[in-house]
C-alpha cells in the first residue's frame, strides 16, 4: 500500500470554500485509507493500493460529483515529497526558510518555457525548476510577488499549486 499527498488548487481562497471533513469523506468514498487533511487549504494524505496513474483525475471527478466543485488535484508520493525536500536549490544559500515556497506542477515543463521567463523582472524573488517543482524564494513575502501560482501556470502552460516550505515539510512527515 502506497501513501500519497494531494494538493488541491485554490481551496478556501477567493470565495471557494470546502470543508476538510467533506473532502475527507470524498477520499474515503474512493476507498482510500487513513485519510488525513492538513490545514484548510486542500492538503490530503491517504493510503491506497491503486497506482498513481489516474488518481488525480479520479479525485477531481469525485469532488466535482460529490461537492459540486471543479478543482485541480496534484498528486505526490512519499518518495516524491522526499525528493522535493532534498532537491531544493535554495537550502544551501543560508536563507530564511520562511521565504521558500514550492509550486507543484502537473508535469515537468518544457525547457523552452522555463528559459522564456525573464527572471530579472522579479528580483529579488528568484526561482529554480527541478523536475515537476518550481522552487521559489520570496524575501519580501509570497503575497507581494508577481511570481505567483497563476504566473507559473501561464508561463509554463499547465496547472499548478503552491505551498510554503513548512507545509511541504509537514506533508512529507505525514506520508512517512
Amino acid at each position: 500500500m502506497a501513501t500519497y499527498a494531494t494538493m488541491l488548487r485554490a481551496v478556501n481562497v477567493g470565495g471557494r470554500v470546502m470543508a476538510m471533513s467533506k473532502l475527507r469523506e470524498v477520499y474515503e468514498s474512493l476507498g482510500f485509507e487513513q485519510v488525513q487533511t492538513y490545514i484548510q487549504s486542500g492538503n490530503v494524505v491517504f493510503r491506497t493500493t491503486r497506482p498513481a496513474t489516474g488518481l488525480a483525475q479520479s479525485i477531481e471527478d469525485a469532488i466535482a460529483s460529490e461537492l459540486d466543485a471543479r478543482v485541480t488535484v496534484l498528486v505526490r508520493s512519499a518518495r516524491d515529497l522526499a525528493r522535493t525536500l532534498e532537491s531544493n536549490p535554495f537550502l544551501n544559500k543560508n536563507i530564511d526558510t520562511k521565504a521558500l515556497h514550492v509550486t507543484f506542477l502537473r508535469d515537468a515543463p518544457s525547457a523552452q518555457n522555463v528559459r522564456a521567463i525573464d527572471r530579472s523582472r522579479f528580483q529579488p524573488d528568484a526561482f529554480e525548476v527541478v523536475g515537476r517543482e518550481v522552487y521559489g524564494y520570496y524575501p519580501r513575502g509570497y503575497g507581494r510577488s508577481k511570481m505567483h501560482n497563476a504566473f507559473f501556470e501561464r508561463a509554463l502552460g499547465m496547472p499548478a499549486t503552491t505551498r510554503n516550505w513548512n507545509t511541504v515539510q509537514k506533508l512529507h512527515e505525514m506520508t512517512g
